[in-house]
């Protein structure tokens, strides 16, 4: 009796072991939610902002398919989305809109030709505000 009741333990381990290797059955310790780095995050969050200005751009510009808009500003969302697990939302927030407007901004401005002393002026304050945000936020866990 010894021996079926060893058998039928082998043949449990074996298909525990085959659950963890077809991924039916995942061990504990890969049941963690895997965190993001902040590096990435940071990534995560400059692509937002330069999808967001192609997005915003095209509400304009008709040049622009209505196709490449929505997949702009949709993965420009997931992206910020994700950068929000690990990074201060109102950080993240506030450098994804104000790349979006720096960038919107001198979009317009080139492809209008309407520039100004005044309007670099303030591009510049808010880029330097970003950088600001960004380099305020190092450490932070929000």
């Amino acid at each position: 009796m010894t021996g079926g009741t060893k058998a039928v333990t082998d043949e449990a381990q074996t298909e525990k072991t085959e659950a963890e290797k077809t991924g039916t059955e995942k061990p504990a310790a890969e049941k963690v939610d895997k965190k993001i780095s902040d590096a990435r995050a940071w990534t995560y969050v400059v692509l937002g902002g330069l999808l967001e200005i192609v997005w915003a751009s095209g509400f304009k510009y008709e040049e622009i398919p209505g196709l490449i808009v929505l997949v702009a500003l949709l993965t420009s969302f997931d992206l910020i989305i994700r950068a929000t697990k690990v990074l201060p939302v109102g950080t993240v927030y506030a450098v994804f809109a104000g790349m979006g407007t720096l960038g919107t901004t001198i979009v317009e401005m080139s492809l209008s030709g309407s520039v100004s002393a005044m309007r670099i002026a303030f591009i510049l304050l808010l880029l330097a505000c970003i950088v600001g945000l960004k380099l305020s936020s190092k450490g932070s866990d929000g």
